[in-house]
């Protein structure tokens, strides 16, 4: 049970990581590199609110999420949005998109650099220990764990009902013919990629209430968070649970039962099986 539980809870703390990159690159199709750096960013707002002013980070949620939602839709207007009118073909726009990123996140790291230094960075909040089932487990742990349920719920409530949330669903499976009944396609691109940011940036806020960051640990949250967007499946809210909590579940069993330093090789064994028997994730749909 104790295995389950802590899996479970690193399955939520991986949801919250990657969904925001599947907003970016399943609905707006950007590969967004520098999506780790916005993460570590959040985390770095949260930690200088609550040394300097103790405000909870559950409440500077509030106020991270609408700035990243705003500094992403100017990333995407300044940088991305010329890529997109340029490119002739989808593939040709990964690859610029690629490479704007990647220079993105020089960028951001070196900012964060500039103004928080490049020291590691952590802080005490709700790390008091709860019961669960008889076994012991950080409060902060839980509490992101429950974000990620409310946050995946709501993103997927929003995408499968709403207007809005069936318009970005429109884009990304077929934004030529999503033009032809009035969509602006350029534009709900932008919603999708600003969206994406924001709840990245709050995922951040809310995991660096138990995990230590610094600038350069960007990379490591982008690798593990496309991992599990493709074995999920991408633009799939579903998959990306689903293949979030696999992947912590698994993680979680290799290190108790086995060995702690063969699970970063259990998870990339399960993403190379998946891609070999599913090469459009669990629930990605097979290209025609």
């Amino acid at each position: 049970m104790d295995v389950l539980i802590t899996g479970l809870l690193l399955g939520g703390t991986y949801a919250l990581i990657t969904m925001g990159l599947n907003l970016q690159y399943g609905m707006a199709r950007i590969m967004n590199l520098a999506n780790g750096e916005m993460l570590v960013t959040g985390g770095f707002v949260a930690f200088w609110f609550w040394t300097g002013s103790q405000i909870s980070p559950l409440l500077t949620v509030f106020l991270v999420a609408p700035a990243a939602f705003a500094l992403n839709w100017l990333i995407y207007v300044i940088f991305l949005g010329p890529l997109v009118k340029r490119a002739r073909s989808r593939g040709q726009l990964e690859v610029d998109a690629i490479l704007t990123t990647f220079g993105l996140s020089f960028v951001a790291v070196g900012l964060m650099l500039a103004f928080f230094g490049g020291d590691y960075f952590s802080y005490s909040y709700l790390s008091t220990p709860i019961q669960i089932f008889g076994d012991t487990y950080g409060a902060n742990r839980v509490a992101a764990f429950v974000s990620a349920v409310l946050i995946c719920g709501a993103l997927w409530l929003w995408l499968a009902r709403s207007r809005a949330g069936m318009t970005i669903r429109a884009i990304s499976v077929a934004p030529d013919s999503a033009r032809l009944v009035g969509i602006d396609v350029r534009r709900t691109a932008a919603l999708a990629f600003a969206l994406g940011g924001a709840v990245t940036a709050t995922g951040g806020a809310l995991i660096s209430t138990f995990l230590t960051l610094d600038a350069s640990t960007g990379v490591i949250f982008t690798l593990k968070a496309l991992v599990i967007v493709i074995m999920g499946g991408v633009g799939d809210v579903r998959g990306t649970i689903v293949a979030a909590l696999l992947l912590g579940l698994l993680e979680t069993f290799v290190a108790r039962m086995i060995d702690p330093g063969l699970t970063l090789a259990a998870a990339y064994l399960l993403f190379v099986v998946i891609l070999l028997f599913r090469p459009q994730g669990l629930f990605g749909r097979p290209t025609t």
